[in-house]
């Protein structure tokens, strides 16, 4: 088991939440950074049943200060950033906000990496979305970036200057270049979970039909409790690099839309609507990747199949309404809010 201590930013999210776990698995310290709001949202930690096992802190990616804060008071050995606005549809709605949390964010944690903790090891989650809508059958970490949103745009920015800081001050500094990844615990506003989510209340009388937009566009889709393993792995080498992280399948929205729909024995046709205004202005139409370099050196493949995925997915949203209707509370509910006292009162503390 480890005695190391870990920093995870955007602990509140999906991939956050599961990291967190991994990382306590391993015998890790955790602490986790979120934005303070005026509900913060803990419900994946509780689902997961790790709230009261990590350290969570406040802590702002626009605020240099509140990250240095944050690293002289956890002194972590690794360093793992998953917060960003990561929604691909918002940050047309919002360019500016997302360059610079996703974007310039990045570069003040590494220049606080650089002042204040250069000997911890920092991982930087970039994405598939850096590709664009290219033309190569598959993309690996040497094919070209076209970055076609804003939300890529400021991905490959934070990309970019991982590098400049790797090889101008020797900061132990990895990227994985993560393809779609979902779960049960991803956020409804993701595709994915809308369609499972919308599934499961059709099944269930609760809604009639759904709304999607590009039904056409492909996507290499994965489980996210396997992707934090390879994040982990990546700072575990003995020196630092850039991996992609996919399964080299692909496969239509539709097609998503159709397993989960036959999981639950249903037709999609009788309740699958097009609506305009969830098409993006510009999209990305073909992304599959290459995880070849990942399998020889970090020796990590993916377990789970897309059917596999669309199904798990499927099972957990039918199981959670039908709960509903029996009287039990969702996890992210008010009703089962934390104690405000566990989190608020957390004061940072140097030695």
């Amino acid at each position: 088991m480890s005695n190391k201590t870990a920093l995870v930013t955007g602990i509140t999210g999906q991939d956050g939440a599961y990291l967190a776990e991994f990382l306590l698995n391993k015998g890790y310290k955790v602490y986790g950074t979120y934005r303070r709001l005026s509900t913060p949202n803990f419900w994946r930690l509780q689902y997961l049943d790790i709230f009261e096992k990590v350290e969570l802190l406040p802590c702002d990616l626009l605020d240099s200060y509140s990250i240095i804060e944050t690293l002289r008071a956890t002194k972590p050995d690794e360093i793992y950033n998953l917060a960003a606005q990561s929604f691909v549809g918002a940050s047309f709605e919002q360019p500016i906000a997302s360059g610079e949390i996703t974007g310039l964010g990045v570069t003040k944690i590494l220049e606080a990496i650089r002042l204040i903790a250069p000997e911890a090891r920092f991982y930087q989650a970039s994405t598939s979305e850096m590709y664009g809508d290219n033309k190569h059958e598959y993309q690996d970490e040497n094919t070209e970036f076209v970055p076609s949103s804003p939300y890529a745009a400021a991905k490959l920015y934070a990309h970019s200057m991982v590098n400049i800081y790797r090889k101008g001050y020797g900061i132990f500094a990895s990227t994985g270049i993560l393809f779609n990844h979902e779960s049960p615990l991803r956020g409804i506003e993701f595709v994915t979970r809308k369609i499972t989510n919308s599934v499961a209340k059709i099944k269930l009388g609760l809604e009639t039909t759904l709304e999607l937009g590009n039904m056409d566009a492909k996507r290499d889709w994965g489980y996210a409790p396997e992707y934090v393993e390879a994040m982990w792995l990546m700072l575990q080498q003995d020196s630092p690099d850039d991996y992609v992280v996919a399964t080299n399948e692909t496969h239509t929205i539709l097609e998503f839309v159709e397993r989960a729909f036959s999981r639950a024995g249903l037709n999609w046709e009788d309740h699958v609507r097009i609506n305009e205004k969830f098409k993006r202005p510009v999209d990305v139409n073909y992304l599959k990747g290459n995880y070849t370099k990942s399998k020889e050196i970090l020796g990590w493949s993916p377990k789970t199949t897309f059917a596999e995925l669309a199904d798990l997915m499927t099972d957990v949203d039918l199981e959670r309404w039908t709960n509903w209707q029996n009287g039990i509370h969702f996890s992210w509910d008010a009703w089962n809010y934390p104690n405000e006292k566990k989190i608020l009162s957390r004061k940072l503390k140097y030695d």
